[in-house]
Order: C-alpha cells, then sequence, then structure tokens
C-alpha cells in the first residue's frame, strides 16, 4: 500500500555511481532449498571468496533477520511471504547500494521467489537452487529440526508436512550432497564472472 503524501526522494549518487566506485555489477545471489541443503554454508563461502577478491557484498540469512527485522513473523504460509518480501525490499536496497547481495533462504513457494526477481530485476537476480535429497538434509539436521518434525513437535515444516516448490528454471543448480562446497563456490564465481557481476 502506497500513501499519496509520500514521494520518493531522488538521491545525488545513483546505484551506477556506486557500482563504480566498487568496480563491480551489483546484484542478489538468492540460494533456495530446503533446510539443511547448505544454503548458509555456501553463501558463507561465497562471501568469503568475493571478499578475498576485494569484492563488496552482504549476506542476507535466513536465521539471522528473524532475530531482528523479521521477528514479529510466524512460518504461516502468510507470514513466510511476508518474510521474503522484505528480505527482498532489503536485498534492494543493498544492490542499489552497489553491493553483491547473497540471500540464504529455504523461500518455499514459487511465486514468492518470481516476485523477488520482478522487484530486484531479472537481469540483476542470480537463483541458486540447491537441489540437495531430503534424505541428506535430514542426514545433517544440525538443528534438531527434522527431528522435531517427525516426532510432530514442529508442524508445518518445509519438506516434511509443508511443500517445497522447487525452481523450474534456476540460473544455477547444485547438489551439495555431491559437490564439495570448494566446487560448488567454484561453480558459481565461474557464473558470475561469465555474467560481468564480478
Amino acid at each position: 500500500m502506497t500513501n499519496a503524501n509520500i514521494v520518493w526522494q531522488e538521491t545525488i549518487i545513483t546505484q551506477g555511481d556506486r557500482a563504480a566506485q566498487k568496480t563491480q555489477s551489483p546484484c542478489v545471489v538468492w540460494f533456495t532449498g530446503l533446510s539443511g541443503a547448505g544454503k548458509s554454508t555456501l553463501a558463507n563461502a561465497l562471501e568469503a571468496a568475493l571478499f578475498e577478491r576485494g569484492k563488496h557484498s552482504y549476506l542476507l540469512d535466513g536465521d539471522n533477520l528473524r532475530h531482528g527485522l523479521n521477528q514479529d513473523l510466524g512460518f504461516s504460509e502468510a507470514d513466510r511471504t511476508e518474510n521474503i518480501r522484505r528480505v527482498g525490499e532489503v536485498a534492494k536496497l543493498f544492490v542499489d547500494a552497489g553491493l553483491i547481495v547473497l540471500a540464504a533462504f529455504i523461500s518455499p513457494f514459487q511465486t514468492d521467489r518470481a516476485s523477488i526477481k520482478d522487484l530486484i530485476g531479472e537481469y540483476k537476480m542470480v537463483e541458486v537452487y540447491l537441489d540437495t535429497p531430503l534424505s541428506v538434509c535430514e542426514s545433517r539436521d544440525t538443528k534438531g529440526l527434522y527431528r522435531k518434525a517427525r516426532a510432530g513437535e514442529l508442524k508445518g515444516f518445509t519438506g516434511i508436512d509443508s511443500p517445497y516448490e522447487a525452481p523450474e528454471s534456476a540460473d544455477i543448480v547444485i547438489n551439495t550432497g555431491a559437490v564439495s562446497v570448494v566446487d560448488s563456490v567454484a561453480i558459481i564465481l565461474a557464473y558470475l564472472d561469465r555474467h560481468s557481476f564480478t
């Protein structure tokens, strides 16, 4: 909802200026996949690799944002959609700042991911689908969430009693059960290089 009394304030310094200062093309690398697929692990490793290259980035992690910006949201379908909407708005601001944004979110619904692409701009968003089998994700279970979901202690858990809608045409697809973190980072960096983001 917009307010007719609120007018967008233009700035002297543009996104192009900020990107040129950092000698990079801002974009959002959006990691999606089941809990335990390796989104945060891979996003952290990618940020470290970008940092070593002298690139300017920021990592938005699903759990971290729920400690602050999204702490008022639960895990209903409506709240999950609002969670992703807010993340998209933050990512858009960071792209405007000239940064390479790494976003690690289960983001189970196709419509939510599509809305982020529309918001950011399709040519500025790289969708990385971690197509890691449920059995592998569940065997990792670092947070004990699958155990709780299987025991009925955690309702609406993605992959168990709530659906995950896999991307139909992700830019990059990686099975972290078969591909190492190092090789996965190399795959993503190669894609970013080919498309002149780095």
